[in-house]
């Protein structure tokens, strides 16, 4: 089955998203009495080695690399795990440039151009910078040049960051419509078990799971966080990029990046690293950039005769179901909705902002009429606007 499904997968591919972590191109070096991570010329070139085999196959690539900070400790000499925003964005500033320096001179050997792409959550978050960046990137594919992305670190901050670079290539990923995304993580894939607790006597062995086709809690739960000072989020982080790409139809498939043959091994169909695929299914564009891409400003708490509506029937969310409003958000905004247990069912795209909705919540349609007139909405989040998840 987990064959079948890789074969049926490969048919006609024609666009991959290839994302690499910062461990996959850094070598480790001891410095005086420290150890300290540096970018590595010659595992930029094998993976441009890599990357060439894909492009051979008649597939466009797309990279999401991380690296920039990393590199870019090495250049200012900041190896302490403590620095701060400014510190973080100063390495970024410098490491991108040396970072992309690298990538051109060994993608260069192998015949391939290179460009670079800075992204933002503001860049994906309006609709008309999402489709302005894709835009770019169709061009540049067009082309025969390959984008390598990255967020834009040297000037985002936590609160606007999209997070890391495995939700990154996810976004990226349903943004150009790609068959495939490949995460090259410095683990074999997704483990049976947590690889970082000490085996004891009596444990059931561990072993990589070959084929994910639902991402439940058991899953969640499997991939713990990051050993690796270098790396930001984790297995954790590629299984929610993964639930979101199959949201959109798309297969995800974490492998060792060290492994220099897999791309042949992929292409042969062979059963390495996890895929992550539930079927060819599709959600609509839109929905998913509402669910995915954009940043919630703030929660809605509902009770359960509107949850029961949204899931069961269909509905769109009227102000009686409201039971709660937090954080400040304004018209148009992505929000999270809640049910009253506090498990989140849904996002939207609200009608209202925080101050006006705190003031209607609970209310009938007709008492809302009453307090706005006629320039007021039925819905505080139409069906359309909203996205089950």
């Amino acid at each position: 089955m987990h064959r079948d499904a890789r074969k049926e997968i490969l048919k006609g591919l024609k666009r991959i998203v290839v994302k690499v972590g910062s461990s996959i191109i850094t070598k480790r070096e001891k410095r005086k009495n420290e150890w300290a991570n540096e970018l590595s010329p010659n595992n930029v070139r094998l993976l441009a080695q890599t990357i060439r085999q894909i492009i051979d196959r008649n597939c466009e690539v797309v990279l999401v690399s991380s690296g920039a900070i990393m590199a870019g400790r090495e250049r200012l000499n900041l190896h302490r795990s403590d620095l701060s925003i400014p510190e973080k964005q100063a390495c970024a500033a410098i490491g991108q440039s040396h970072l992309m320096h690298t990538y051109e001179k060994k993608f260069e050997k192998q015949g391939i151009k290179v460009a670079q792409i800075l992204l933002g959550h503001d860049d994906l978050g309006n609709r008309k910078r999402f489709l302005n960046a894709k835009h770019t990137l169709e061009t540049l594919l067009r082309h025969k040049v390959i984008p390598i992305i990255n967020e834009n670190d040297s000037v985002t901050i936590d609160e606007i960051k999209i997070g890391d670079n495995d939700t990154l290539s996810a976004t990226v990923a349903c943004l150009l419509n790609a068959q495939l995304l490949i995460i090259l993580s410095d683990v074999d894939g997704l483990y049976s078990r947590d690889p970082s607790i000490k085996v004891k006597k009596g444990d059931t062995p561990m072993k990589i799971i070959e084929h994910v086709d639902c991402i439940n809690q058991k899953i969640e739960k499997l991939a713990g966080g990051t050993m690796n000072k270098v790396t930001v989020g984790g297995m954790y982080t590629k299984i929610l990029a993964a639930k979101q790409t199959m949201s959109f139809g798309i297969p995800t498939l974490i492998v060792n990046g060290f492994d220099n043959n897999i791309a042949e091994k992929i292409y042969e169909s062979k059963s390495v690293g996890t895929l992550f695929w539930a079927g060819r299914e599709k959600i609509k564009k839109r929905k998913h950039w509402i669910a995915h891409t954009l940043k919630p400003s703030g929660k809605i708490t509902i009770d359960s005769g509107a949850e029961k509506a949204i899931l069961l029937r269909g509905k769109s969310l009227l102000p009686a179901g409201v039971l709660k409003v937090e954080g400040k958000f304004n018209f148009g905004n992505a929000v999270r909705i809640l049910g009253e247990d506090g498990k989140e069912i849904a996002r939207g795209l609200v009608n209202y902002n925080f101050r006006d909705l705190n003031s209607i919540m609970g209310m009938k349609t007709s008492a809302v009429k009453n307090i706005f007139g006629d320039n007021f909405y039925n819905e505080v989040i139409h069906r359309d606007d909203l996205t089950l998840l």
